[in-house]
């Protein structure tokens, strides 16, 4: 890595760094919690309902890969440690981990929503190039494309993804119990599509909608 490449992702990483480790840190606490309404007090007791990132890191996924797929490719992805939730404490499991499997994306959804609000109030500063201003705009912007961008992906119904979650608990017993043998493979799937790049249209939905929110770079 050049000296120039080096400087432009130590920036990135100082801008990107609060909203993305936000993203990761609410997503999972927000399972967690949801899952305590529900009668899953697992992840509170093990201390993961919790707005401290560091109780949801994972080194992998939350610093190796998203610095690596930076200095790669340009584009920023990871994932946190996911939150435990032990499906037979839940009062009705099949029913009640739809909205626990839903809270994580929800939250990406309302902090997307939050950012750009925090946007829309940084632009109406009329900063100057350079200022705090901008730099909250375009801390904003990170956050709301990454948000959606998480939310998004998590919604792809392929297990262990919380959409695969989400339509487990939809789809009759049967049907289930097939998604479950698939489940095994999931990653596998996931890490393929990326591979070969067929998840694109999440990143054009993800930006597609961080437009329709008024929000640009």
């Amino acid at each position: 890595m050049s000296g120039s490449q080096l400087a432009s992702t130590i920036q990135f990483l100082s801008v990107a760094a609060v909203p993305m480790l936000l993203a990761i840190t609410v997503h999972e606490a927000a399972h967690g919690w949801m899952a305590g309404r529900f009668g899953d007090r697992t992840a509170e007791l093990l201390g993961r309902v919790t707005l401290n990132p560091f109780k949801h890191i994972d080194p992998l996924g939350t610093i190796v890969v998203p610095i690596m797929m930076i200095v790669l490719s340009g584009f920023v992805f990871g994932w946190a440690k996911p939150v435990p939730v032990n499906g037979r404490n839940l009062r009705n499991p099949k029913r009640d981990m739809v909205p626990v499997a839903f809270a994580g994306p929800g939250a990406n959804l309302l902090m997307a929503l939050g950012w750009a609000a925090i946007f829309h109030l940084a632009a109406a500063m009329s900063p100057a190039p350079g200022s705090s201003g901008s730099f909250f705009m375009y801390m904003s912007y990170i956050g709301v494309f990454f948000n959606m961008l998480l939310m998004i992906f998590n919604l792809l119904p392929i297990l262990p993804l919380d959409g695969g979650r989400v339509l487990r608990g939809l789809v009759p017993e049967s049907v289930g119990q097939r998604l479950d043998a698939l489940e095994r493979f999931g990653l596998i799937i996931v890490v393929g599509l990326l591979v070969a790049g067929l998840l694109s249209p999440v990143i054009r939905i993800a930006s597609r909608l961080t437009a329709l929110l008024g929000v640009s770079a």
